[in-house]
This record gives C-alpha cells, sequence and structure tokens, in this order.
C-alpha cells in the first residue's frame, strides 16, 4: 500500500512541479527508463515466482540503469553512441519481454 501512496504523490508532483532534464542527460533518460522497467519487470515476475528480495531488487534496479548509461555514454565516446543506445534498448527489450510472459504464464496459467 506504501508503494501504491508513494507512486501517486510522485505522479503528482511530476505533473505539478513540471521537472526538466538538462540537456547533456536527455540523451541517457530513455535508456535509464528502459533498464529501470526492465529491473520492475524481473521483480514482478521474481515476486510471482515466489523468489523475490527486496535487496536484490534494489542492486539490480541500480546496476541496470548504471550500466545501460555506461555503456551509452561509452559508445558517445566513441562515436557510436546510437548503435549502443539501440544495442542495449534491444537486449533489455527481450529481456522485459520474456519477463512479461512468464507474467502472463503465471496469472493466466496460459
Amino acid at each position: 500500500m506504501i508503494a501504491v501512496l508513494a507512486l501517486l504523490v510522485g505522479v503528482v508532483l511530476g505533473v505539478v512541479l513540471e521537472p526538466t532534464v538538462p540537456v547533456g542527460l536527455q540523451p541517457y533518460l530513455p535508456i535509464a527508463v528502459v533498464a529501470a522497467l526492465d529491473a520492475v519487470f524481473g521483480g514482478i515476475r521474481a515476486k510471482l515466482d515466489g523468489i523475490f528480495d527486496d535487496k536484490q531488487f534494489v542492486v539490480s534496479f541500480v546496476s541496470n540503469v548504471l550500466v545501460a548509461g555506461l555503456i551509452v555514454y561509452l559508445g558517445d565516446q566513441l562515436g557510436v553512441g546510437g548503435q549502443l543506445s539501440t544495442g542495449v534498448v534491444v537486449v533489455l527489450g527481450v529481456r522485459i519481454f520474456g519477463n512479461v510472459a512468464a507474467i502472463r504464464r503465471h496469472l493466466f496459467r496460459a
């Protein structure tokens, strides 16, 4: 219940305050969001499988975002940022869809 309230407060604050992302960080925001979604769907899957661990979830969440951002940053430094960004999104997308499929199988037995 606390998580739902925190989510609602965060959404309301985001709508009211309309935060802006600094121009230097804008290329990394979509990658960070996809990496965070990967951790969230992995956490949901683990919860449904009965193996959820909150410490592991937090470490996974933070490390996914940092590693994905680091890969994109290194790609930018090497001049291939777009290709590495696409690669990160594809890999994380495959993981997200795999987790969503497992969640669907668990919930609908299909």
